[in-house]
């Protein structure tokens, strides 16, 4: 696209599905969604209608992720996750692991590691909270499913870095496993939202209504999601 007149950048996504043009901005950073047959000229058009309100949204997400939390990978450092924290137990041993205990996570680093201390607790509760996240979601989705008459081939988890979770069109479900940070019900949300796609491959109406069904206060959750997902992070 030629010069963009604009105090920002945008990328924009063509879709043959869409009828009209949106802006979506995540992370401050703006997407334009369009439809493949409007112009260059159109395009511009509609961002400079929606300049400021798109640089107010900018300035707030901004703000949003520069108060994002330094973790404390010391002895004592705490960690959320889903509805309570854990504080960290810290010890030296033959070999690494962790090990959670009601409200400690015991880290035990080996003495034969050539990392720091503070790099080996990073990459084992890093580890430790990933699988935690695959067998928590991939329980929980394959049970919500079931209970739906549906079914989803596969569950992954990693960390994306603009999206809590997606479904393909073959019925995998991805999710982001910084979201067991988050409480409890922020998860039950992301996951009926997911498992609600494989009806509807859409934000339609009728995806919405699945979702309300299974999940009556997702609107409250989403929104939660939307304010403090920036700060779920290891």
């Amino acid at each position: 696209m030629a010069d963009r007149p604009f105090p920002f950048e945008f990328s924009i996504v063509r879709s043959a599905r869409r009828r009209t043009s949106s802006i979506e901005i995540r992370n401050a950073e703006v997407i334009l969604r369009a439809p493949p047959g409007i112009s260059e000229k159109q395009l511009l058009i509609f961002v400079a209608k929606k300049q400021r309100w798109i640089l107010e949204k900018i300035a707030e997400q901004t703000r949003r992720i520069n108060t994002v939390p330094v973790r404390d990978y010391q002895q004592g450092g705490c960690f959320p996750y889903l509805d309570g924290v854990l504080t960290l137990q810290i010890e030296q041993a033959a070999g690494a692991g962790v090990l959670r205990q009601d409200n400690f996570l015991r880290v035990q680093l080996s003495r034969r590691s050539r990392l720091t201390d503070e790099e080996q607790t990073r990459r084992l509760v890093a580890g430790w909270y990933q699988q935690q996240a695959l067998t928590l979601l991939t329980e929980r989705t394959h049970a919500l499913a079931a209970r739906m008459g549906l079914v989803a081939r596969n569950v992954s988890v990693k960390v994306t870095r603009s999206r809590w979770g997606q479904c393909t069109t073959r019925g995998d479900i991805q999710y982001n496993w910084y979201i067991v940070l988050a409480p409890d019900a922020i998860v039950d949300y992301l996951v009926a939202h997911e498992v609600c796609h494989l009806r509807h491959h859409n934000h339609s109406a009728a995806f919405w209504s699945l979702v309300e069904q299974v999940c009556p206060e997702w609107r409250q959750s989403r929104q939660w999601l939307r304010n403090q997902g920036a700060h779920l992070v290891l």
